[in-house]
């Protein structure tokens, strides 16, 4: 394959506008050696801008996350707020510690104060949350993230939210993207260079709050080690800690400062197999009655438990003793915490989180409503008091930050486990409590990657057409096609099975990663025996992935 005259014009196009020394030696080296697939592929089309804002591979292109397509995006959301009369206030800008992220933060600052906006800009990599909590502490109109979140090294991406501090939804995100599509010649954008920073100040305001969170006469007596995953968690999470009273964790030193390219993990997401176990080892070495983690802009949380049951050494010999909570079992755990006190509001989970939070908000009164994937959904519910999805993502303290918080979630934790501790108990005792007496709601996922697309799209139309009548040893007793709406959901790509016993499959394609993924969901009635409950779910839940998977046919 040779790099046509179209594909070289519109690379050299290209060249003539980047500002950015590091991607146009780039991408003259791949016209130098006529690598036309890759530079068909940079050329293939438009990073596109959605619900997720913009996220992709660091290079040249229109098709990669480079700051021509930053300085794009930014333009475009200053012509949609000024469009909509969202000019009251500033826009708060944070970034993550991935390559180039203060940089696209900066070139956002600049195109915000060209377009006559104030920017306010933070003055050092932070949490997402802290964006989160900012907007509303500073009266922003808008926020902007530079982060890929858990992605692998060599994304960024860039997350917006407007001035409620949640994410953006539709109708929003494709009308910031005509607004992007309608920016002209790189040259003829405005930028400023005289924005305001924000460091110490917010940091504290959000630090204060959290330390709200735990009464002065709450127990705190608890071991915990704790790793940031190389990303910018650390130092807040420290903080954190010690203003609400806490112990230091002790910190997994070959995580603990921030590295784009995050050497001891083949993929920096806690819910990868082998992510935290460098944790789980600090963990066992120190007597800890934690290990927690965040992922690389710490808006998600995982927790690991002591477990004399999971003995793994063959397999994984970190994991032996000890286990991770899915993010299931932590929202459970984190719902019958905060919703015993009967607040006034509601709590939501996303529709493949599991089906348990909606019987303890019963169990206490609370409303509970079920939302599409995403915090962006769950974030905006009207009078929310909790939220969570099955993904490590929970909103703890909503008034604060209308977002998932993994700081703000890991000291609740640490609330709650040593409230355990002083009771004599531990976070599976409480999970044992939850089993007994709402029946054990035993979660797992299928998720299968494809290089196809084209793949997942076959797929669920298969399964559209032709629905299986039968998941492992349960029945399929309904099929709900999410891409029809309902009076609750808006359309989404996905399908529901509702299966017999209480039992539950969600197939949906990933919003932002090549796989279609599957969320299976089985509820056993437990007496007293909840191991016993627990070994009868997980030969359910395997046999239901088993068919799941021929039915996928992938």
């Amino acid at each position: 394959m040779t790099v046509n005259d179209d594909l070289r014009a519109a690379a050299e196009a290209w060249l003539s506008e980047d500002p950015d020394p590091d991607t146009r030696v780039e991408l003259q080296q791949l016209l130098d050696v006529g690598a036309a697939e890759e530079l068909a592929d940079r050329f293939a089309g438009t990073l596109e801008f959605g619900t997720a804002g913009l996220r992709g591979a660091v290079g040249a292109g229109p098709n990669r996350m480079n700051r021509v397509v930053v300085i794009r995006a930014a333009a475009g959301l200053c012509a949609y707020l000024k469009a909509k009369g969202l000019t009251g206030g500033p826009v708060l800008i944070g970034y993550d510690a991935r390559h180039k992220s203060d940089v696209f933060a900066r070139d956002t600052a600049a195109v915000v104060r060209g377009a006559g906006l104030d920017a306010v800009l933070l003055d050092r990599p932070a949490p997402t949350p802290v964006v989160a909590f900012g907007i509303r502490h500073l009266k922003a109109v808008a926020g902007v993230v530079v982060t890929a979140s858990h992605n692998p090294p060599q994304d960024n991406g860039y997350k917006v939210y407007l001035g409620d501090g949640s994410q953006i939804v539709p109708p929003a995100d494709a009308e910031i993207a005509a607004a992007i599509a309608a920016v002209g010649p790189l040259d003829s954008v405005p930028r400023g260079d005289d924005w305001q920073t924000t460091g110490d100040e917010l940091l504290s305001a959000y630090l204060d709050r959290i330390a709200e969170l735990v009464p002065a006469d709450a127990p705190r007596e608890l071991s915990v080690a704790y790793t940031p995953l190389h990303g910018v968690g650390r130092s807040l999470v420290e903080d954190a800690v010690a203003r609400a009273g806490f112990a230091a964790p002790a910190v997994v030193a070959s995580q603990a400062e921030p590295d784009p390219d995050f050497p001891t993990v083949s993929f920096p997401n806690p819910e990868e197999p082998g992510a935290i176990d460098a944790a789980l080892e600090l963990a066992r070495s120190v007597g800890a009655d934690l290990a927690v983690a965040n992922d690389p802009d710490a808006d998600r949380c995982a927790v690991a438990v002591p477990d004399p049951a999971a003995q793994n050494p063959a397999q994984n010999p970190a994991q032996d003793g000890w286990r991770m909570l899915r993010g299931d079992e932590l929202g459970g755990l984190l719902g019958e915490f905060l919703l015993s006190s009967r607040p006034s509001g509601v709590a939501a989970c996303s529709i493949v989180s599991s089906s348990l939070l909606g019987k303890i908000a019963a169990s206490y009164g609370v409303e509970y409503v079920e939302t599409l994937t995403g915090f962006k959904w769950i974030g905006r519910v009207p009078g929310l008091v909790y939220g969570y999805e099955e993904a490590l993502g929970y909103c703890v303290d909503p008034v604060a930050v209308k977002d998932k918080d993994g700081v703000s979630t890991l000291v609740r934790v640490l609330q709650l486990a040593a409230r355990a501790k002083s009771e004599g108990r531990t976070l599976l005792d409480l999970l044992d409590d939850l089993a007994v007496k709402h029946g054990l709601h035993a979660t797992d996922q299928l998720s299968v990657r494809v290089e196809d697309l084209s793949l997942i799209r076959t797929t669920m139309e298969r399964l559209r057409a032709t629905p299986p009548t039968s998941l492992g040893s349960h029945t399929v007793e309904r099929v709900d096609d999410l891409s029809e709406g309902s009076e609750t959901l808006p359309p989404t790509d996905g399908l529901r099975y509702i299966l017999s016993e209480g039992a539950r499959v969600v197939v949906r394609p990933s919003g932002t990663e090549p796989k279609l993924k599957c969320y299976l969901e089985v509820v056993i009635p437990v007496t007293t025996d909840v191991a016993a409950a627990r070994a009868q779910a997980a030969t359910d839940l395997s046999a239901i992935k088993q068919s799941l998977s021929t039915a996928l046919g992938l």
